[in-house]
C-alpha cells in the first residue's frame, strides 16, 4: 500500500513545484498566450467580416449584373424591333417606289406608243391623200384628153351647184 499512497513530503514538493510553475506561466506565459488567442479570435472575427461583406456584395452584383442583363435584353429586343420596322418600311417604301415607277415607265411607254401611232397615221393620211391625189389627177387627166368629156363634165357640175 505505500505504493497507492503517497508520502507527505513527495504531496509538499509537487505543490510547491506546481504553485512556482502556475506563478511563472501567470506572469509570463499566461497573458501572450491570452493575447495571442484574443488576437486569433479577433482575426477570425475579422475574416468572418469580411467574408459576409463579400457575400453581400457578391449577391449585390450578382443581382446588379441580373438587372444589367435584363436591361441589355430589353434594349436588344427594342433595338431588333426598331430594325425590324425600319426593314420593312424601306421595303415598303421600295415596292411603292417601284410600283410608282413602273406605272410611270408604262405611262410613258402608253404616251410613246400613242405618239408614234399618231405620227404613223398622220404618216397614212399623208400616203393616202397623196395617192388620192395622184389617182385622182391621173383620172381627171384620161378624162380631160378628150374635150367632149370635158364638156360633158363640167355641165354636170353645173347642174350640182345651184346659183343663189
Amino acid at each position: 500500500m505505500d505504493l497507492v499512497t503517497p508520502q507527505i513530503g513527495l504531496v509538499f514538493w509537487t505543490t510547491l513545484c506546481f504553485a512556482i510553475l502556475l506563478f511563472i506561466l501567470g506572469k509570463y506565459a499566461w497573458k501572450p498566450i491570452l493575447a495571442a488567442v484574443a488576437e486569433r479570435e479577433n482575426s477570425i472575427e475579422s475574416a468572418l467580416s469580411k467574408a459576409e461583406a463579400v457575400k453581400e456584395e457578391m449577391a449585390r452584383l450578382t443581382s446588379e449584373n441580373e438587372a444589367l442583363l435584363k436591361q441589355a435584353r430589353a434594349e436588344r429586343d427594342a433595338i431588333l424591333s426598331e430594325a425590324t420596322k425600319v426593314k420593312n418600311q424601306i421595303i415598303s417604301e421600295a415596292k411603292d417606289a417601284a410600283h410608282k415607277e413602273g406605272a410611270r415607265q408604262i405611262e410613258q411607254a402608253r404616251l410613246e406608243i400613242n405618239n408614234q401611232k399618231a405620227i404613223a397615221m398622220a404618216d397614212v393620211k399623208n400616203q393616202v391623200a397623196a395617192l388620192s391625189l395622184e389617182i385622182a389627177e391621173k383620172v381627171l387627166r384620161k378624162q380631160f384628153e378628150d374635150s367632149k368629156k370635158q364638156d360633158e363634165l363640167v355641165r354636170d357640175l353645173l347642174k350640182d351647184v345651184k346659183l343663189s
